[in-house]
C-alpha cells in the first residue's frame, strides 16, 4: 500500500487506499515549481453499501504549477491557499460533482529507508451532501519508486 487519505466528514470517516502517486519539483523559465499527483484505488472491498463514500469510488488530489525556491522538497513544508486570481491544487472526484481544495499542507520528509513521504492536510469540499461547509482531510502516502519485473524467456 502506498498510503491512505481520510476524509472527516461528519457522518462518517471516509477512507481511500492510494494507488498511484508522483511527484517531482521541475524547473522552467528560471524558477521550481511543485508537482503532486495522488490517485486512490476505486476497489470498494473496504467500503459498507451504505457508506456516503460509495458514489465516489475514487479522488484524484493535484497540486500543479505551484512555485518553490528550489528542488530540495524533503525535510519542507509547503502551505498552499488558492484564490480566484492564483489557483495550484486540483481534485477530482470522477463524477459530474465539483469540489476544491482549501488550506492545503504539505508535508515532505524522508523515512527510514530514505524515501520520500508526504503527509498532506487541508479541507475540501463536501460533494457528498452538498453542504456549503468544507470538510478536513488528511492523507499520507510515499514515492518509493514500483520495481518492474521483466522476466526473461
Amino acid at each position: 500500500m502506498k498510503g491512505i487519505l481520510k476524509i472527516y466528514h461528519p457522518e462518517e470517516t471516509l477512507k481511500y487506499n492510494i494507488k498511484s502517486t508522483y511527484c517531482k519539483a521541475v524547473y522552467s523559465n528560471k524558477q521550481h515549481f511543485l508537482e503532486v499527483e495522488v490517485i486512490t484505488d476505486d476497489s470498494l472491498d473496504h467500503v459498507d453499501d451504505d457508506s456516503l463514500h460509495y458514489n465516489f469510488p475514487q479522488i484524484s488530489l493535484n497540486v500543479f504549477d505551484f512555485p518553490i525556491d528550489d528542488a530540495e522538497i524533503a525535510g519542507k513544508t509547503f502551505t498552499i491557499n488558492d484564490s480566484e486570481e492564483e489557483t495550484y491544487t486540483d481534485v477530482d472526484v470522477f463524477d459530474d460533482e465539483d469540489a476544491y481544495l482549501y488550506d492545503s499542507e504539505l508535508t515532505f520528509e524522508n523515512d527510514e529507508n530514505g524515501e520520500l513521504q508526504l503527509s498532506w492536510k487541508g479541507n475540501i469540499d463536501d460533494f457528498y451532501t452538498g453542504s456549503d461547509e468544507p470538510i478536513p482531510f488528511k492523507l499520507k502516502c510515499n514515492f518509493k519508486q514500483d520495481e518492474i519485473v521483466i522476466e526473461e524467456d
